[in-house]
């Protein structure tokens, strides 16, 4: 999800919440901590040269449980990281800490706003040499290509 997106559903919430994929809400209690952008300039097993920029969410639970973060609010953040860090338009990258700090990419399941786990991968799979996955086929679904007495494909 992009920061335009989340500013265009924002206005339309009366809370906001997160859920991480697996059900488990971020308690309602939660602070957003940080909003900044997160730059990545590295080389890839291929030898390419990359860039990648994310704005990136903190989440954090403090013992304040009474604390509850308005869309009003949360925007209004945003609008101040725009102001005073020049944030673009980019994909939001969400940390939030469970056993160490995980980081998600963001999406919304048109109630709350859903923590999706992120996968690593090779970006150079063609380059360094990972070979494709082939096709697992079972033979007794290729009912046309047995040969049957007879049937001259012998």
């Amino acid at each position: 999800m992009k920061l335009s997106n989340i500013k265009e559903i924002l206005p339309t919430l009366e809370n906001v919440e997160f859920q991480l994929e697996n059900g488990t809400f971020v308690p309602e209690h939660f602070h957003v901590t940080e909003i900044g952008i997160i730059t990545k300039h590295f080389i890839d097993c291929g030898g390419t040269i990359r860039n990648e920029k994310v704005i990136n969410f903190q989440l954090w639970n403090a013992n304040d449980f009474e604390h509850r973060l308005k869309p009003t609010k949360l925007l209004k953040i945003i609008k101040l990281s725009e102001e005073k860090l020049g944030i673009e338009d980019a994909e939001i990258e969400v940390e939030y800490q469970s056993e160490t700090i995980g980081k998600y990419d963001l999406d919304f399941n048109g109630n709350h706003f859903v923590l999706k786990n992120k996968q690593t991968a090779c970006l150079a799979s063609d380059a360094c040499g990972i070979p494709a996955e082939k096709q697992k086929l079972k033979l007794l679904e290729l009912n046309n290509a047995c040969c049957t007495p007879n049937s001259g494909c012998c």
